[in-house]
């Protein structure tokens, strides 16, 4: 049984190493004599894995930044290119590595896009645990308004400001 989870892992891996190359589902499928319909279970299992852990997470973050990084140096070097072809006067140069810098930017926004898959869980992730933490300390203030009475109007009130007109209504009743 062992041993079938571990070929089952080390076959999500080489799905998921060749599609972070770049290469589609039907191109993996291809490379790796795997059916097609597999490729995408195999990769759909990889993206549960990858967005449920922290630590792949923040490596898919450096990752990323590395690559981006890399794609703003090919970049860098290729309006090198262009500039040294305009002195030249060398049209097709300039007209070559005009593409390129169009092949490098397109490639970067698909890694950034793909990427968009683990940015939207982080964020989802963080604005669940900051709603958490912001009903808590209403619900402290709250409770310290209701055991003293002298800081209740301005503490409602200052708690009014922050939810805006959007948060909900604090009603007090005077006694």
């Amino acid at each position: 049984m062992s041993q079938e989870i571990v070929l089952h892992l080390e076959e999500v891996n080489l799905v998921a190493s060749e599609y972070v190359k770049g290469n589609d589902e039907s191109a993996i499928a291809k490379t790796l004599s795997i059916p097609r319909n597999r490729v995408v279970k195999l990769l759909s299992e990889w993206r549960g894995m990858v967005s449920n852990n922290e630590a792949i997470r923040i490596r898919a973050r450096e990752a990323l930044s590395g690559a981006d990084q890399h794609y703003s140096q090919l970049i860098k070097k290729a309006y090198e290119v262009v500039s040294d072809a305009d002195q030249t006067q060398n049209l097709g140069a300039k007209t070559n590595a005009i593409k390129l810098i169009l092949d490098i930017e397109n490639k970067r926004i698909e890694m950034l896009q793909k990427a968009g898959l683990l940015e939207n869980k982080e964020l989802a992730d963080q604005l669940l645990e900051q709603e958490r933490k912001q009903d808590l300390i209403v619900s402290i203030l709250k409770d310290i308004a209701s055991e003293y009475p002298q800081i209740k109007n301005e503490l409602m009130k200052r708690l009014s400001e922050v939810s805006g007109p959007q948060g909900e209504a604090v009603v007090i009743y005077e006694s």
